[in-house]
């Protein structure tokens, strides 16, 4: 059997480092702009592109991660906010559903195989049973900017599980269908659904969704108030990159 090439899509470092430190040896390149990061996992080659935020980066990365690599399935992870109780900060979601948000209007994305999504989620929760986060099975809802929880919760549709908020998903997995690669996804929760953000993510970036300290000092300055939840977050987030390095190594040693 031949060597079988896993493509990972991640948007910001503090989601991959930690995955990164404990692969082993990883050779780092550019590509089309992006950070690529490759290494290998038993007989499997992966190759990680560093998306960065939003929509239109993250449908470019992938877009870019097919012609390189040519990946028999595209995996996306990352930190993602919990919008209805029950899901905690630190917990892993794997996605069985995909909704794409935008103008009050939800549109449901393809690409997940239900079967092999299933199995990631048995798999995770068998080796991850003595861990202190839990792993659930769930929906990413991507949006293209911070919305308030409060508000979402009044716009999901009946029936959606576990809905959690990121800015990523439903590009990767609509380029990932287009092109006919299998897709999955894996969320860590990095603010539970108590926690509404005290600011928007246009306040800390420019206009290609790039984080700007000067920004982010002059949102600080002006909101002194979200000093204690920002601080919480990247504690949270700490938490969050940890627990997706201890799952997904299991995930990509599963894959069939």
């Amino acid at each position: 059997m031949g060597e079988q090439t896993i493509g990972l899509i991640a948007a910001m470092p503090e989601e991959i480092n930690p995955l990164l430190r404990k692969v082993g040896p990883v050779e780092k390149e550019k590509l089309a702009g992006f950070n690529l990061y490759s290494f290998s996992i038993g007989r499997r080659k992966v190759c990680l592109v560093e998306s960065g935020m939003g929509l239109t980066r993250a449908a470019s990365a992938t877009h870019a991660l097919i012609a390189k690599a040519n990946p028999d399935i595209i995996l996306n992870f990352g930190f993602a906010g919990a919008v209805t109780a029950g899901v905690e900060a630190g917990d892993l979601v794997v996605a069985t559903r995909i909704l794409l948000h935008r103008d009050r209007l939800f549109s449901e994305q393809p690409g997940i195989p239900a079967e092999l999504a299933e199995r990631m989620i048995e798999t995770l929760g068998k080796s991850c049973r003595e861990k202190t986060f839990r792993i659930y099975r769930g929906t990413c809802i991507t949006a293209s900017h911070i919305t308030k929880k409060e508000e979402m919760v009044k716009l999901l549709p009946t029936g959606v599980a576990n809905p959690v908020l990121d800015m990523e998903t439903a590009a990767v997995a609509r380029v990932a269908a287009k092109e006919k690669v299998p897709f999955l996804a894996v969320r860590a929760i990095s603010d539970g659904a108590d926690e509404e953000l005290g600011f928007a993510i246009e306040e800390f970036t420019d206009r290609e969704m790039n984080i700007r300290v000067w920004k982010v000092l002059m949102t600080v300055a002006r909101k002194p108030w979200i000093v204690p939840q920002l601080l919480r977050l990247a504690k949270n987030c700490r938490v969050a990159g940890k627990n997706l390095a201890a799952a997904l190594p299991v995930i990509l040693e599963n894959l069939p």
